[in-house]
C-alpha cells in the first residue's frame, strides 16, 4: 500500500521518462509495486481522457505512427511468445496543428485493421469538418474513406527519399529527403497546412519523454499491457499537466477541454 505522496512521487519521476529501475533506485519502492501502479493509473487516464475528448473542436488534425516493440524485435521473437504480444509496436498519434492537443492514439500493428480503428476513433471525437494531414501509408486511404466518407479535407504528405548514405551511421537514420509532395485525396485542402511537421516533433516528445522508446537501451517493455498503460499516462501528462512552451498553456486549456493546469496529485486522485 502506498501513500498518497509516494504515489505523486512515482508517477512524476514516471512521465519525466525515467526507467522503472531507476525509480526504485529513486523511491525505495520495489519494481512491482511501481509496475502496478503504473497500469492501474495508466487504466484510469487513458478512461478519463477517453470520456472528455469527445465533440471537440479541432480543424488540422495530423496523424503519424511511431515504431517501437515489446520483449524483442519482430525477427528475434521465438514460438513460445508468438501469442503474447511480443515482437514490434505501432503507436498511432492525432495531433491537433493550432491547439496541440492529441486527442486519440492507438497501439497495434500498422496495418489497415489498425488503421481503420484509429481513424473510426478519430472520427467520433470531432465536432465538425477538419483538414487531415497524413503520410503516404497506404492504410489511411480506405480508413478515412470508410470513417469519414467526403466530409473531410484529407491531403497526404509524400516525402521523396534519395539513396542511403554510404558512410557515417544509417543504422536509424533514413535515406536524405529529397524533397515532398502534396497529394490532395478527398476534399479541398488547404495546401498551406498540409504537413506532418507538428505530429513528427510529437514523436519525438515520446521518445523522450517514455524511456521504453528510447533506443539501444533495455527499458523496453515487457508487456503490451504495461506499454499501453506507460503511453496513456504520458498523454495524461502532456494533455493536462504540461505547459506547452509556444500556447504558454496546456493543450487541453487551448481546446477548452480543461480551465486550469493539472498537477500530479489530480491525476493520481483519478484512481480513488
Amino acid at each position: 500500500k502506498l501513500d498518497h505522496a509516494k504515489q505523486i512521487q512515482i508517477v512524476a519521476a514516471l512521465v519525466e521518462g525515467n526507467s522503472l529501475r531507476s525509480v526504485v533506485r529513486m523511491t525505495g519502492v520495489h519494481r512491482t509495486t511501481i509496475q502496478h501502479l503504473l497500469v492501474e493509473i495508466g487504466a484510469v487516464c487513458s478512461a478519463y481522457q477517453d470520456k472528455v475528448f469527445r465533440n471537440l473542436n479541432l480543424n488540422r488534425i495530423q496523424c503519424d505512427e511511431i515504431w517501437s516493440f515489446v520483449g524483442c524485435k519482430a525477427k528475434n521473437v521465438k514460438d513460445r511468445h508468438a501469442g503474447k504480444g511480443w515482437g514490434d509496436v505501432w503507436t498511432w498519434t492525432a495531433l491537433d496543428a493550432e491547439t496541440k492537443l492529441v486527442p486519440c492514439w492507438y497501439v497495434g500493428t500498422r496495418d489497415a485493421r489498425a488503421a481503420h480503428h484509429f481513424i473510426h476513433d478519430l472520427k467520433a471525437r470531432l465536432a465538425h469538418r477538419v483538414q487531415l494531414t497524413t503520410d503516404a501509408h497506404g492504410a489511411y486511404l480506405k480508413a478515412v474513406s470508410d470513417a469519414f466518407g467526403c466530409e473531410i479535407d484529407y491531403a497526404q504528405l509524400v516525402k521523396i527519399y534519395g539513396s542511403v548514405p554510404e558512410k557515417g551511421e544509417v543504422r536509424y537514420s533514413p535515406a536524405q529527403c529529397m524533397g515532398a509532395k502534396k497529394a490532395v485525396v478527398i476534399g479541398r485542402p488547404d495546401f498551406a497546412h498540409v504537413s506532418t511537421s507538428y505530429t513528427e516533433r510529437q514523436n519525438l516528445t515520446m521518445r523522450m519523454s517514455m524511456r521504453r522508446f528510447t533506443r539501444l537501451t533495455n527499458a523496453f517493455s515487457k508487456k503490451v499491457e504495461n506499454h499501453e498503460a506507460a503511453i496513456a499516462l504520458h498523454f495524461m501528462h502532456y494533455n493536462f499537466c504540461r505547459v506547452h512552451q509556444t500556447l504558454r498553456c496546456t493543450p487541453a486549456m487551448e481546446a477548452k477541454v480543461s480551465d486550469h493546469v493539472w498537477s500530479l496529485e489530480e491525476v493520481v486522485a483519478l484512481l480513488h
